[in-house]
């Protein structure tokens, strides 16, 4: 995944969830925005090194984690969930048909381990 489209993604799915959800300017503030462009960043560095190495528990171990440590700050699950179905409606537009599909289905797959629980 080139990396200026990664940035792009990163900085339109931020955009795009305080837009959705306004109440986050008021509860977390700038600070926060600015962090989530980078967990956004970290999300598609771990995706695409789970789909490089043909090991999905890399990113389920990472949401594993990043769920644990986002919910702790009062950031929900359901927050995750609705940010990684974001890029699964994205990633088809900006990638490769073959990379977009095996990234979609890993989304598919952490989305439901959150579900479940």
């Amino acid at each position: 995944m080139d990396e200026h489209i990664k940035q792009q993604i990163a900085e339109t799915l931020t955009n795009d969830i305080y837009q959705s959800y306004p109440y986050l300017w008021n509860k977390f503030g700038e600070s926060v925005y600015e962090h989530t462009i980078a967990d956004n960043l970290h999300h598609l560095n771990h995706l695409e090194l789970a789909i490089q190495l043909e090991q999905s528990n890399i990113f389920r171990d990472y949401t594993k984690w990043l769920d644990t440590v986002l919910t702790t700050r009062g950031i929900g699950t359901d927050l995750i969930i609705d940010n990684f179905k974001r890029l699964q409606i994205t990633l088809p537009e900006k990638l490769e048909q073959t990379e977009a599909e095996a990234c979609v289905r890993q989304l598919e797959d952490t989305i439901v381990l959150l579900t479940d629980g």
